[in-house]
């Protein structure tokens, strides 16, 4: 049996890799999360459940680095994560364990950032994640952990809004980055 080790093991065009079947199980896995959140809210379960998927983010990076990127990955990927972690936020809210306004401004920096990233790459122009998006997507993360463990989200809730708020600082900041970073581009290019 042939190990696969290297980056050219698949093409920039595959589109089954195991980096991708990570990322389609971790999208497909979502929507039992949500009605596990929905029904229990905090628990255990639901945070087991919270650390599983929000743990295979980095599996199927991992996984990408060591079998090769593909296109198919590059738009796979970003969007199961919004659709986890939008998707918990959301619950969350409908639970009564996160205020609308935080999680209202962090999904439409997300629709917004994944549309504005479209444009440009239509354009040639690719913008890179920044480290402060990364550390916004760790936030929000570990925002939703607090939020389902059951010692702070019911007991202590202002630990998870706390970080969800600095969350909400990290996107604006990574937000405003990605903004000028592809003005930056567009005008490099253009000289």
């Amino acid at each position: 049996m042939r190990r696969l080790t290297m980056a050219t093991d698949f093409g920039p065009s595959a589109l089954i890799t195991p980096a991708n079947g990570v990322t389609v199980a971790r999208l497909a896995a979502t929507p039992l999360l949500l009605m596990v959140i929905l029904r229990l809210g905090t628990s255990w379960l639901a945070l087991g459940a919270w650390v599983l998927l929000a743990g295979t983010d980095g599996l199927d990076g991992w996984l990408a680095r060591r079998h090769g990127t593909t296109r198919s990955g590059a738009f796979l990927d970003p969007l199961a994560d919004k659709v986890l972690v939008l998707g918990a936020l959301l619950a969350l809210v409908d639970k009564g364990r996160f205020w609308w306004v935080p999680v209202g401004f962090i999904a439409v920096r997300e629709v917004g950032i994944s549309v504005y990233r479209s444009r440009m790459a239509r354009r040639g122009v690719s913008v890179p994640a920044r480290p402060s998006a990364k550390a916004k997507t760790v936030l929000q993360d570990v925002a939703v952990g607090f939020a389902l463990l059951p010692a702070t989200g019911s007991h202590h809730p202002l630990v998870a809004t706390t970080v969800l708020w600095v969350a909400v600082a990290f996107a604006a900041v990574s937000a405003a980055q990605y903004l000028l970073d592809g003005r930056r581009f567009v005008r490099t290019a253009g000289a």
